[in-house]
């Protein structure tokens, strides 16, 4: 069976080798985690004005796409 964060560590090895479509084919939701990771790293060396907004969009965006990755698994 399936968890919702299989396919992850294979989608990081395509962005590495630079195909990015692989990467998304295999895991789609890794764009929306690379972008929440990377606004954490921003936000903690920069204040921003509305980032607890920002944190939270991410946050759901990311949430979103693994939850609906998992459940596209098993249609």
């Amino acid at each position: 069976m399936d968890c919702p964060g299989c396919g992850l560590q294979r989608s990081l090895l395509f962005l590495f080798r630079g195909e990015f479509v692989a990467a998304f084919k295999m895991y789609p939701a890794i764009y929306p985690m690379i972008a929440l990771f990377t606004f954490l790293i921003f936000k903690n060396r920069f204040q921003l004005k509305h980032e607890s907004n920002i944190t939270f969009s991410l946050m759901f965006v990311t949430s979103a796409a693994v939850l609906i990755n998992y459940i596209l698994k098993f249609i």
